[in-house]
C-alpha cells in the first residue's frame, strides 16, 4: 500500500461505516494529506511512521505557525487515520498512541446581540434582486441555529408551516426537528411564493427552499458572501460568519432560561459537553452586565 491508497480507503471508511458528511470528510483528509506530504519528502510510507516522527511533524507545524486549536484538529485526523489502520490490521502499534493534544483553552465564539440581529436584518433591501430570499435566508439561520449545509439543503418539503417546525438532515445524515419562527416562516412562505415560483428550476433541485440565480442550491461561498455584504452596510465591525447566527441562536435561548438538553436537541449535538460551552457565554454575557451597570463594579 500507499500514502495515497490508504487515505483512500480510509475517506470510503468515513463515508459508508461512519456516514460522516462530505465537509467533515474533506477536513479529516485534508489534515492527514499533510502528515503524508511531510513523510513522503523523507521517504517514510505509511505503515512505518513512528512515534518520532509524528513529534517532528508536529514541530514542523510549529514552525509554519500553526494556531494550537488547528494543531489539535490535525491530531485528532491523524489518530482516527491510525485506528483505521489498526483496526484493518495494516499496523500492529499505533505511533500515535503517546501523542498529546495541544492545550487550546475555552474558546467563546462570537455571538451577535439581539439589537444586532434586528439591525442585520432590518437592512436588507427587499426592492433588490435577492432580497427577498436572503432576508428568508438570515431569519432561517437565526430562527433554527442552523448549519451552512443544513440550510442550503433545506427542502419546502421538510418544512411544516402549519406545525411550525422543520425536518434537518445534520452530521452524519442524522435528522432532527427544530421549531422555526413566524417571522422566518412567514419570509420563506414570500420567497417561495412571489420570487422562487418565477424561476426555471434545475431538475433534482425542485424541492431546495433557497435557489441561486441559476435555479441550483446555493453554495455555502455564496451564504458566507451574502453575510459579508450585508454586515459591511450595516457597519458591524464585528467577525461575523453564517455560523455567528447559529452561536447567537443558541446564547439567546439559554439567556432567556431555555432548558439545555433542549437546545442540545435543537441544534443537533451528540453530546451535551459540546452545548455547555453557551452556558459559559452566558456567564461572560452576565458579567459585562455586571461591570457595566452595577454601581460597585
Amino acid at each position: 500500500m500507499s500514502w495515497e491508497s490508504s487515505i483512500k480507503e480510509f475517506k470510503y471508511y468515513l463515508r459508508i461505516e461512519r456516514s460522516l458528511a462530505d465537509n467533515t470528510i474533506q477536513s479529516y483528509l485534508r489534515d492527514i494529506n499533510k502528515l503524508a506530504d511531510y513523510c513522503n519528502q523523507l521517504k517514510i510510507d505509511e505503515k512505518n511512521v513512528k512515534v518520532n516522527d509524528i513529534r517532528n511533524f508536529i514541530n514542523h507545524l510549529n514552525t509554519d505557525q500553526i494556531s494550537a486549536r488547528s494543531q489539535a484538529r490535525i491530531i485528532s485526523g491523524i489518530k482516527a487515520f491510525y485506528k483505521y489502520l489498526i483496526l484493518e490490521d495494516y499496523i500492529k502499534d499505533d505511533p500515535t498512541l503517546l501523542i498529546e493534544n495541544p492545550k487550546i483553552g475555552l474558546k467563546l465564539p462570537e455571538v451577535l446581540s439581539v439589537n444586532e440581529i434586528e439591525i442585520i436584518i432590518s437592512s436588507i433591501d427587499l426592492s433588490k434582486k435577492h432580497g427577498q430570499r436572503n432576508k428568508a435566508i438570515i431569519e432561517t439561520l437565526y430562527s433554527c441555529g442552523l448549519r451552512v449545509t443544513e440550510l442550503i439543503n433545506l427542502k419546502i418539503s421538510n418544512i411544516n408551516f402549519k406545525e411550525e417546525y422543520i425536518k434537518v438532515i445534520g452530521k452524519g445524515n442524522k435528522e432532527r426537528l427544530t421549531p422555526i419562527g413566524s417571522n422566518a416562516l412567514k419570509y420563506i412562505q414570500i420567497y417561495v411564493n412571489e420570487v422562487r415560483i418565477h424561476q426555471k428550476i434545475n431538475k433534482g433541485h425542485e424541492d431546495i427552499v433557497f435557489l441561486n440565480n441559476r435555479g441550483s442550491k446555493l453554495s455555502r461561498v455564496m451564504i458566507f458572501t451574502l453575510i459579508k455584504n450585508t454586515l459591511e452596510k450595516c457597519g458591524i465591525k464585528k467577525k461575523v460568519s453564517p455560523h455567528t447566527f447559529r452561536h447567537s441562536f443558541a446564547t439567546h435561548l439559554i439567556e432567556g432560561g431555555a432548558d439545555l438538553r433542549a437546545v442540545q436537541e435543537m441544534l443537533g449535538h451528540e453530546s451535551i459537553t459540546t452545548t455547555e460551552i453557551y452556558t459559559h457565554l452566558d456567564k461572560d454575557y452576565l458579567r459585562s452586565n455586571i461591570m457595566q451597570f452595577h454601581p460597585r463594579s
